[in-house]
C-alpha cells in the first residue's frame, strides 16, 4: 500500500480553525496534512510575495493547496517551493469533495447527445441574419442548425442559407412540412431532413441527407415501424422520432411510445423533440430539460431537437448542453445524476450555508476594523464590523444599525450586497460578499482572472473629499498579521477521532455530529 499523500493547506488566521476541523476528518490512510497559517487575517488577500515570505513548507510535503479565492499564481509558487501548487475550493466545507472523497472524479467534457437547434422563423430572416443566429447557437452548444420553414410562407433563399451555414463549417438540417422545401434543402447540401413519414420516404433515396422518420400521426406507431423497416432493408442511415406530445395532450402515451420503439428497435438512432414540453409548459425549463435528457440517456436517444420561442426558454441551448454532460457522466459511473456540479441547480443550492451562526459570531469577534462583512447562515443575514453585529432577514431593515446615513456611496454598496444576501437566504443559495450569486447554467458566469485581485470597492466611508475614505483593498493584507505557524494533526484520525472533532465525512462532505443523514443516521 502506498504512503499517504502529505498535503499542505495554506490559509489565514480567520479560516484556520474551520480548516483544521475539516482536515481532521480526512482519511489517514490517504492523506496526512499540515496547515500553513501565513499569519494574515484574510486568506483570500494573500499575495505570492506574502506566501513566499511568510510560509514555510514542512519536509515530506507532496502537494500545496491554496484557498479558492486566493489570487496568488499557483505556477509561480510551484516554481518557488518545488512542489505542485493548486487552487482549492472556495469554501472549506467543500474540501473533501475537492480531494475526491465523493467517490468519483467529475469529468463533464464528454457527451453523446447531438443538439439540433431550430431557427423557427428562418423563412422570414435574411441569409446574413440566419448565419449570425446559427453561429450564435453553435457557440452556445448546438451541433446542428435547423432551418424551420413556416406553413404558407415562401422560403426563396433556402438554398443560399444552407450553403452559407455549411460554408461556415456548420451542420444543417431543414425542417418543413413542404416536400418541395425538403428536396431543395437536400440538393443544396443539408445534412438532415425533418421529417419524413412512410408516404414521403422516397425522398430519402434521392439524396444523401439523413432523414428523421416520424409516424403518420403521433399515435400511429405501426406507420413508423414500416418506415424503419424500409430503411433497415435498404441499409441507409436515418433517425426515428415517435414525437413527444404536450402535457394533457398525450404526453404520457408519447413517452411510452419512445420506450416501445426502443424495445422494438434496440440499435437504431433516435431523436426526441423537447420543445412540446419546454415551450408549452410554463415552468422553469431547466428542470424539465434535465428530466427529458435523463430519459434520453436511459433510452440511448442520442439526438434532440430543441426550440426557443418563449422568453422563459431563452437558455434552452445551454440547459440541454449542461444536462447532456451531467447525464453522460452519471450513466458512465452507473450513478444517480447527483454530485456532478452546480450547472443544473439554478434557484437553490444543495449546501447553501457554509458557516454556522456560531462560526460567524466567532469570526465577527476577530474583526478589528470598521469595514462591514456580510455573511448568510440558516438564521439569516449577518452584517458586522468591529462595532456592530446585527442579524436579520430584511435587507432594508439593516439601514438604521449601519451608520451610513451620511455616506451615499457606502449605503448604496451595502444596500446592494444586503439585497443580494436576502435573495440568497430566501432561496437557499450560497452568498459570498462582493461576488455575484451563481445561477448555474441559467445565466452566464463572469470569466475572471483568478490570479488578479478585484478592483477596489467601497466598504466604509467614500468620496474624493471624505476624510474617512477607505476600501477593503486599501488596507494592507498584512495589517495586524500574527506570527506564521504550521499546524500538524496532533493524533491519529480514526472514527473515534472524527467524532471527537465534531463530525465525519458523508458522501464526500464534512457533516457535523447531530446532523441527520438519509437512512436515519445522525
Amino acid at each position: 500500500m502506498s504512503a499517504p499523500e502529505h498535503l499542505v493547506f495554506i490559509t489565514g488566521r480567520m479560516a484556520k480553525a474551520r480548516l483544521e476541523k475539516v482536515a481532521a476528518t480526512l482519511p489517514a490512510e490517504r492523506f496526512t496534512w499540515s496547515i500553513a497559517d501565513a499569519g494574515v487575517k484574510v486568506a483570500a488577500l494573500m499575495t505570492e510575495e506574502i506566501i513566499r515570505r511568510r510560509v514555510t513548507i514542512p519536509e515530506g510535503a507532496t502537494r500545496i493547496v491554496l484557498p479558492g479565492r486566493c489570487r496568488a499564481n499557483p505556477e509561480a509558487l510551484a516554481s518557488h517551493f518545488g512542489l505542485p501548487v493548486e487552487r482549492g475550493p472556495d469554501e472549506v466545507v467543500d474540501l473533501p469533495a475537492y480531494l475526491g472523497l465523493a467517490g468519483r472524479t467529475v469529468d463533464l467534457s464528454r457527451h453523446d447527445l447531438r443538439i439540433f437547434s431550430e431557427i423557427v422563423d428562418a423563412s422570414k430572416m435574411t441569409p446574413d441574419q440566419i448565419l449570425a443566429k446559427g453561429l450564435d447557437l453553435a457557440r452556445r452548444g448546438a451541433d446542428v442548425i435547423d432551418l424551420g420553414g413556416l406553413p404558407d410562407t415562401e422560403f426563396p433563399h433556402l438554398e443560399e442559407c444552407v450553403r452559407l451555414l455549411k460554408g461556415a463549417g456548420l451542420k444543417v438540417s431543414v425542417d418543413s412540412f413542404s416536400l418541395d422545401e425538403l428536396t431543395r434543402g437536400a440538393k443544396a447540401g443539408a445534412d438532415y431532413l425533418l421529417s419524413l413519414n412512410e408516404e414521403t420516404l422516397d425522398l430519402a433515396f434521392e439524396t444523401d441527407a439523413v432523414p428523421i422518420l416520424v409516424p403518420m400521426r403521433p399515435d400511429d406507431l405501426p406507420s413508423l415501424d414500416r418506415a424503419i423497416e424500409r430503411m433497415e432493408k435498404a441499409g441507409r442511415p436515418y433517425m426515428a422520432d415517435p414525437i413527444l406530445e404536450p402535457i394533457h395532450f398525450g404526453f404520457v402515451e408519447s413517452i411510452t411510445r419512445y420506450h416501445e420503439t426502443r424495445k422494438r428497435w434496440p440499435g437504431i438512432e433516435m431523436m426526441m423533440g423537447t420543445g412540446n414540453l419546454t415551450e408549452l409548459t410554463e415552468a422553469d425549463s431547466l428542470g424539465v430539460t434535465a428530466l427529458l435528457v435523463g430519459m434520453c440517456s436511459e433510452l440511448s436517444i442520442r439526438n434532440v431537437l430543441i426550440v426557443q420561442v418563449s422568453n422563459h426558454t431563452r437558455r434552452t441551448v445551454e440547459e440541454h448542453d449542461a444536462a447532456r454532460r451531467v447525464m453522460f457522466a452519471a450513466k458512465a459511473d452507473s450513478a444517480l445524476p447527483k454530485g456532478y456540479g452546480r450547472q443544473l441547480l439554478a434557484l437553490h443550492d444543495k449546501r447553501p450555508f457554509v458557516q454556522t451562526p456560531e462560526e460567524i459570531v466567532a469570526q465577527a469577534a476577530e474583526v478589528r476594523d470598521p469595514n462591514y462583512r456580510i455573511a448568510v447562515a440558516e438564521d439569516g443575514i449577518h452584517a458586522f464590523n468591529r462595532d456592530v453585529h446585527t442579524i436579520g432577514t430584511d435587507a432594508m431593515a439593516f439601514f438604521p444599525d449601519l451608520d451610513v446615513a451620511s455616506d451615499g456611496a457606502h449605503a448604496f454598496y451595502l444596500g446592494g450586497e444586503l439585497t443580494k444576501a436576502e435573495t440568497a437566504w430566501r432561496l437557499g443559495k450560497r452568498y459570498v460578499q462582493d461576488e455575484p450569486l451563481r445561477w448555474g447554467v441559467a445565466a452566464d458566469e463572469e470569466v475572471e482572472d483568478t490570479t488578479a485581485f478585484k478592483k477596489a470597492g467601497h466598504t466604509r466611508h467614500s468620496g474624493p473629499d471624505g476624510p474617512e475614505r477607505a476600501t477593503r483593498d486599501a488596507v494592507s493584507p498584512e495589517a495586524g498579521a500574527g506570527r506564521p505557524e504550521t499546524v500538524e494533526p496532533s493524533r491519529a484520525r480514526g472514527d473515534d477521532a472524527l467524532a471527537d472533532e465534531g463530525g465525519r465525512i458523508v458522501c464526500g462532505k464534512f457533516v457535523p455530529n447531530g446532523t441527520l443523514v438519509p437512512g436515519g443516521e445522525s
